[in-house]
C-alpha cells in the first residue's frame, strides 16, 4: 500500500482543491478520503499541502516515432500508398525515445501516438505510459496502456503533398474525399462478410475458407466503434471529415481543427470532438493560418468536449504546459484547461475506463506538483505511474536537459 497524506487533490471526479488523502494498492487507486489512518508497512508520501492531480495527458503525438524529430530513426509517414489502415504506430514507438523523460519529468504520465498525417487513413495510434522516461530499456509491452486505441485518418493539405506532387492520387481535396469513402465502403461490405462468415463458424456450417484481408480487418473496427482521429485544419476539411462521418456512422475526432472558434455553431449542430493544437508554434500552414490561442477558451464556453495536443515532435512535449498557460492567458478557465489534458484527453481516446482523473479503481498515475502546474515556473516534484514513483524532483536538479526540436 502507497498512501498519500495531505494532498490539496483535484481528482477531476468530483474534488477541486480539497485536503483529503490518497491510498494506492498495486497499480490502482484503493481509496480517497478526508483522513486514512496510517498502517504499519505501508510506503507512506506527505505531500504538504501541495497540489496533487491525475497525471497529465498529451492525447495527439509523434512521441516515440518521429525519431525526436530528426530524419533518422523517424517512422511517421509511410508514404507509399496513401491508404495503410493496417499499420499500428506501436509496431515503431522506440521507448528509449529522451523525449519520454522529459514527458515524465513535466508530469505526463500517458502519450497517445501514433503515424502522422501524409495518409488518408494511417493505422492506429496507441497509449503509452512514459514510464520508460525512468528506465529506457524497458520494452514497448512494459509501456502500453492500450496497443490500439483510434483509428488515425487525414484529411487536408497533407495528403495532397504527399502524393499529388508525385501525380498520384490523392492530388485534390475531392480525391481525397472519394478515396476515404471508397475505403469505408470497402471495409463496411469487409465486415458484413466476415459477421456471416463468424456466425457460419459458430453453427457449425460448413464455409469456404475466408478471404482475409489485413487493411480491411484493421479498417473495419471503426464500424464495431473504434474513434476515428481525423487530421483536419481547414474549414472545409472539418466540415469534409463530419459530412463522411455522419454518412458512415462512425465515432470522431476532429485533430488540429485550426479554424474550430469559426465554426461553433456548426461545432456544436453536429456534437464534434475536437482535440486542437498544437498552437504554440508560427503559422507555417497555409491551411493553419487561422489558428488562435483564443479557440480554447470559446469551447469551452460553448461546453466543447475538447482537448489540446503537442502534436510532438512539432513541438516538444515539454510545452505542453507552457501552452495551456497561454490558453488561460487567452480566456480558457485553469479548471478547464487541466480537465483538457486530463478527464477530456482520456475521454477522446477511449481511454478513461483507467486514466484521466483519479477514482478508485483506476490506475495510479499522480503528479504531486512543487509549482503548479500552469504557473510561469510550473514544476512536477513527484510522478507517480501505475502506483510506483518514477520520478521525484531533487534539489537544484534542472527542469529537464531535452529539448525536443
Amino acid at each position: 500500500m502507497l498512501l498519500i497524506k495531505n494532498c490539496n487533490l483535484i481528482d477531476m471526479a468530483g474534488t477541486f482543491k480539497q485536503p483529503r488523502d490518497l491510498l494506492i494498492e498495486g497499480t490502482k487507486v484503493k481509496e480517497i478520503a478526508e483522513y486514512i489512518p496510517e498502517q504499519e508497512g505501508w510506503e507512506i508520501i506527505d505531500a504538504e499541502g501541495r497540489l496533487v492531480t491525475p497525471g497529465i495527458i498529451d492525447p495527439h503525438s509523434h512521441l516515440g516515432v518521429s525519431g525526436t524529430g530528426n530524419m533518422e530513426g523517424n517512422d511517421t509517414n509511410e508514404m507509399t500508398s496513401p491508404v495503410t489502415p493496417s499499420l499500428r504506430g506501436i509496431d515503431a514507438i522506440d521507448p528509449s525515445d529522451p523525449a519520454f523523460g522529459a514527458a515524465l519529468r513535466n508530469g505526463i504520465t500517458t502519450i497517445v501516438t501514433g503515424p502522422g498525417s501524409a495518409n488518408l487513413i494511417g493505422g492506429t495510434f496507441a497509449a503509452i505510459k512514459t514510464v520508460s522516461g525512468e528506465n529506457p530499456s524497458l520494452t514497448i509491452e512494459e509501456c502500453t496502456l492500450k496497443a490500439e486505441a483510434v483509428m488515425k485518418m487525414a484529411l487536408g493539405e497533407n495528403p495532397k503533398f504527399a502524393y499529388g506532387k508525385r501525380n498520384k492520387q490523392p492530388a485534390t481535396r475531392m480525391m481525397s474525399a472519394a478515396m476515404l469513402r471508397e475505403q469505408l465502403m470497402k471495409a463496411k461490405d469487409y465486415r458484413q462478410k466476415w459477421n456471416e462468415y463468424q456466425k457460419k463458424v459458430a453453427a457449425g456450417e460448413e464455409s469456404e475458407p475466408f478471404q482475409y484481408d489485413l487493411a480491411m480487418h484493421s479498417l473495419m473496427r471503426v464500424f464495431d466503434g473504434m474513434n476515428c482521429k481525423i487530421h483536419c485544419h481547414h474549414a472545409v476539411d472539418a466540415m469534409t471529415a463530419v459530412r463522411i462521418a455522419e454518412e458512415f456512422g462512425l465515432r470522431y475526432t476532429l485533430e488540429h481543427f485550426s479554424d474550430c472558434y469559426l465554426l461553433i455553431d456548426e461545432i456544436k449542430k453536429h456534437n464534434c470532438r475536437v482535440i486542437i493544437g498544437p498552437l504554440f508554434y508560427g503559422k507555417n500552414k497555409l491551411e493553419s493560418h487561422r489558428k488562435s490561442l483564443k479557440s480554447a477558451g470559446i469551447l469551452e464556453k460553448n461546453d466543447v468536449l475538447f482537448s489540446v495536443m503537442t502534436d510532438c515532435g512539432v513541438i516538444p512535449v515539454e510545452a505542453l504546459l507552457i501552452q495551456m498557460a497561454l490558453l488561460i492567458k487567452n480566456g480558457l478557465s485553469w479548471e478547464g484547461a487541466l480537465r483538457a489534458i486530463t478527464i477530456n484527453a482520456a475521454k477522446l481516446n477511449d481511454i478513461d475506463d483507467r486514466v484521466g482523473s483519479l477514482e478508485p479503481g483506476k490506475d495510479a498515475d499522480v503528479v504531486i506538483w512543487n509549482v503548479e502546474p500552469f504557473a510561469t515556473l510550473s514544476e512536477a516534484g513527484i510522478v507517480i505511474i501505475d502506483g510506483k514513483v518514477k520520478y521525484a524532483k531533487k534539489e537544484g536538479e534542472p527542469e529537464t536537459d531535452y529539448i525536443g526540436l
